[in-house]
């Protein structure tokens, strides 16, 4: 098992790890992903929780690439770019209009902040959504915009996780080796980019119950522990001081 000996920087995923910004995302990209769907002759449809189970984790761009391959179609290169630049606009303007933090985010950033810790946001979504999350959360104020790293707007070309391209390329721009920071994660992708990056992470599934009942936490608590190796689970934000004492006994 990977420990940090000090945590020289913590790395923070933002859907559903900071803001409760998946479902609303998952709604406006629903109704692009069955136009899709439609067109190519594909007969089946997706609401907000299929969706949610089939490509949680995932930017809209992987997403519809993971469309093609279950559902045996294809897309163009510019037809896929269309999409993918209809669905951020759409998505953007939802969470500038009703994203709110996961409960209890805001102290938690405050208290490592009040602790000397540098923090930056490592996302798979685009800038420009996770932008709209955190202005419209009041959490921006804890990152430079510049430390606000996507996997779709950052690298080039785009990624997506469970690819761990995102968090090795912020650790390069921040000038800290993996080993010497943390992250938090709620998903399986997420877990895994952090897990093959060699960065010691959380896993977070307060979510799971604020939105999907204790079962499901249950079950992403113990998905994210055996099959991501979490460094320890984190059931609330009121528990992230004592999960950072964890990774760095």
């Amino acid at each position: 098992m990977l420990i940090a000996p000090q945590v020289k920087y913590i790395l923070l995923d933002c859907d559903n790890t900071l803001c409760q910004s998946e479902r609303l995302a998952f709604e406006a990209c629903a109704e692009l992903t069955n136009e899709a769907l439609e067109k190519h002759g594909v007969p089946d449809r997706y609401n907000v929780d299929s969706l949610l189970e089939d490509f949680v984790g995932n930017n809209f761009r992987n997403m519809l690439v993971l469309l093609q391959k279950k559902h045996d179609f294809q897309m163009k290169q510019d037809e896929l770019d269309e999409y993918v630049s209809r669905e951020l606009g759409k998505v953007t303007e939802k969470l500038g209009e009703k994203c709110i933090e996961c409960p209890g985010v805001t102290d938690q950033l405050e208290w490592a902040k009040s602790q000397g810790y540098p923090m930056a946001v490592v996302s798979t979504s685009a800038k420009p959504r996770v932008l709209a999350s955190l202005k419209k959360t009041n959490l921006l104020r804890f990152f430079p915009e510049e430390h606000v790293y996507s996997a779709a707007s950052s690298l080039n070309p785009p990624s997506s996780k469970p690819d761990p391209a995102i968090y090795l390329h912020a650790c390069k721009e921040l000038g800290v080796k993996p080993g010497e920071t943390l992250t938090v994660e709620d998903s399986k992708s997420g877990a895994t980019a952090a897990m093959r990056a060699g960065i010691p992470f959380i896993a977070y599934v307060g979510i799971y119950k604020v939105e999907e009942g204790e079962e499901k936490q249950k079950q992403m608590a113990q998905l994210l522990t055996e099959q991501t190796k979490a460094h320890t689970v984190m059931y609330n934000w009121s528990e992230f001081p004592e999960c950072i004492k964890k990774i760095e006994a």
